[in-house]
């Protein structure tokens, strides 16, 4: 990772940079650049701004950006606080810099922000049927709770192309 590359908390201008670095990441052509796509399995948006204003506005959440000096988005992270915990979501990394230790760097940063905020364990959700994203997390210290949830029945989280459940997965800071 370039250390010209920054986190610092994303605000609410720079939505229309996340919205477009999320949905470019995640679906569409676009995403079939790096290996985090979902394309095959949803059809839709990713997100929208509604809803990433929506989450920052959210009691103890905040989504942290990876940027260059200019600006320009390369990768982000919603975190969310309730009591002990941290929920973390929507790890994003631009396709185009998938590799370059963009994602590690933004999980790194998250699992500070929760011993910063008292949180002992950090707790994810990830699709069942993405095992390389899976395997990713148990790389960097994250183990599968058997605990399972179902995916939304709602168009703003994308239209499932088969039946798709979460895994909940967690690691103790």
């Amino acid at each position: 990772m370039r250390a010209d590359l920054y986190i610092t908390q994303a605000t609410k201008d720079d939505i229309p940079g996340l919205n477009k670095l999320v949905n470019s990441a995640y679906r569409g052509d676009s995403s079939r650049k790096g290996w985090t796509t979902e394309a095959n399995l949803l059809d839709g948006i990713r997100t929208d701004p509604e809803a990433l204003e929506d989450m920052m506005e959210q009691p103890g959440a905040v989504i942290l950006k990876c940027a260059d000096i200019e600006g320009r988005l390369f990768g982000c992270v919603f975190l969310r606080k309730t009591e002990q915990q941290l929920y973390l979501g929507m790890l994003t990394v631009s396709p185009e810099r998938q590799g370059a230790g963009i994602g590690k760097k933004l999980l790194k940063a998250s699992e500070a922000y929760a011993r910063q905020h008292n949180c002992d364990r950090v707790v994810m959700s990830v699709i069942s049927v993405r095992h390389e994203l899976i395997e990713w997390y148990q790389r960097h210290g994250y183990s599968a709770t058997g605990e399972t949830a179902p995916f939304p029945n709602d168009p703003r989280f994308g239209i499932p192309k088969q039946p798709l459940e979460f895994i909940m997965m967690e690691k103790k800071v």
